[in-house]
Formats: structure tokens, sequence, C-alpha cells
């Protein structure tokens, strides 16, 4: 079995590598002057204010400070020297639907593995966190390629002994254990309740992404007539009439609306969100969101 398991590990490597060395090719090729890197925006955080010179960018006004009467202020910025990176990664029983290799988790952890070997290349310290309703697993974060092969590894090998989710908790231990300012990738399908009041708190503490992985299945449901469904978190057995079309309506309208207040409550307060299908090649979403970022980041 150890075996099976490292040739497993071997073989996502070399997948996640190339995906790697593709995003970086697209990049340099087209993104040019746009992009400076998903982590770190600018690569500057604030550190004083002094009096505006001709010259300077107007965006760089504190109006804040200016407003005051003695004048008109400028921020100034001093380089990062350290950029930390926390992946959060559902890891309840709902993430394992989907068809064989290509699960919701199965998509979460190959992104994760791509953006851990990305930041440990550019030298950030790059931590885990996996939770179904408790704690599956956390490491805390290191520099170094080693830290991202280890992050890969744990992916890999991990056998959650939850099937339950928790996003509040989660959210919880994100905000209270994680002090310093740091980039906060969140990966689920975001299918819980109460736990939107914490991920704001945490909003506006941290940069964070929210990453929503969907599979097909649990929104257009084949017309297969009267079956049983299997809740995997609750372990469950219902019997549903799928040929029934107000069902299907339903249950396709149920991700609409939820998918709505996801990407209105990502706006409000600040969130890069984005979907990604089990279906889909998600290299191309991930640089979208790249150029996003960076582009919204320069305009601060």
């Amino acid at each position: 079995m150890d075996r099976q398991k490292r040739a497993r590990v071997k073989e996502l490597l070399k997948k996640l590598r190339k995906y790697e060395i593709q995003i970086r090719k697209a990049i340099n090729s087209q993104m040019q002057g746009d992009f400076h890197s998903i982590f770190k925006g600018t690569g500057l955080e604030f550190d004083d204010v002094r009096p505006y010179q001709y010259g300077d960018d107007i965006r760089t006004i504190d109006w804040n400070v200016s407003a005051k009467g003695h004048g008109t202020f400028v921020k100034t910025f001093r380089e990062e020297k350290e950029q930390t990176i926390y992946f959060i990664l559902d890891v309840s029983a709902s993430q394992f639907i989907g068809s064989p290799g290509k699960t919701k988790y199965d998509i979460a952890k190959e992104i994760c593995g791509v953006l851990a070997l990305s930041g440990a290349k550019e030298s950030s310290q790059v931590g885990l966190l996996c939770f179904s309703d408790e704690r599956e697993v956390f490491l805390k974060p290191k520099k170094g390629m080693a830290q991202a092969y280890e992050i890969i590894s744990k992916l890999t090998r991990l056998e959650p002994k939850s099937v339950k989710t928790n996003l509040h908790k989660a959210v919880s231990f994100a905000l209270d254990s994680i002090k310093r300012r740091s980039v906060i990738i969140i990966f689920s399908d975001f299918i819980d309740e109460g736990y939107e009041h914490r991920l704001k708190s945490l909003a506006r503490k941290h940069d964070v992404v929210m990453i929503q992985i969907t599979d097909k299945r649990e929104t257009q449901l084949p017309k297969l007539g009267i079956i049983p469904v299997l809740d995997k978190e609750s372990n469950k057995t219902m019997w549903v009439n799928t040929a029934f079309g107000g069902f299907r309506e339903k249950i396709a309208n149920q991700h609409h609306e939820r998918n709505k207040a996801l990407q209105t409550f990502s706006r409000k307060h600040q969130i890069n969100f984005i979907t990604i299908s089990t279906e889909e090649e998600y290299v191309g979403k991930l640089l979208k969101l790249f150029k996003v970022r960076n582009k919204s980041m320069k305009s601060v």
C-alpha cells in the first residue's frame, strides 16, 4: 500500500509541475507587466505617510490623513520581506463527489499543489489546514520546496476521520490562530450555514481567496425516475423522483442562488472568488484570477 501511495504522489507531482510550468509560461508570454504574483501583488506593504510632492501618483494619497487639514499626504511603502500563504481545504464527504480521479477533492488537491509549488518558488511560507467538522491536518507555514512537497504528500495520503462539514469552526480556527497578515486560499463547495460572519472578519484581517469546486452530479440530475440518493455527510438515504421536473429545477435554482449570494458576499468584502467545475480545465481560470488580483492590487 505504501508503494502505491508513493507512486500516486510521484504521478501527481509530475502533473502539477507540468501545470505550474504551463502557468508560468503563459504569465511570461501574455501578461508581462500586468503580473507580479498571485501572492504578493505589488510586493509592497504600507510603511508611513509623507507630504505630497509634485509628480506623486494621486492613487497613493492618504485621504484620511489629508482630511485633517494639515496638507496633502501620500502613503509610502516598503518591500515585503516575506509572504505567508495558508491553504484551507474542506475534506468533508461532499468533497469526494465526482468521477474517479476527478472528484471535488481531487481538483482542490491539484490546485492547492500547483499553488504550493508556485509559492515555494517565490520564497513564500506555505501552510495547510484540512477540515471537516474537526481539524484533520494542520501544517504550520514554512519556506522551501520541501514544505510544498510535504503539503502535496499530506493531501495525497489524507483519509479524513469525519464526514461532516463545519465551515464556521474552520474559519474561526484560522481567524484565531493566524496572527500575521497572510494570503488565505479556501477550497470548498461552501454548502454550509453560519460561517459568513467569521469569514467577513477573516477578510478584514487577511487577503482571502475563495475557490468553489462544483460537480454536475449535484445540480444536473438525470431523469431516472424514483431513485435512492445518499447524503454522504449524514449517511442517510432519501428516495427522490428525478423525473419530476419541479425537483430538478429546484436543485438547479438552489445552486444558482447560492452562487449569486457567494459572489455578492465576496465583492462586498473584497474577497477574490472563482468557481471551478470538476469537468473543466482549471489552468485558464487560475490565470484569470492572477490577472484580476494583480490589476486590483496595482490600483491600491
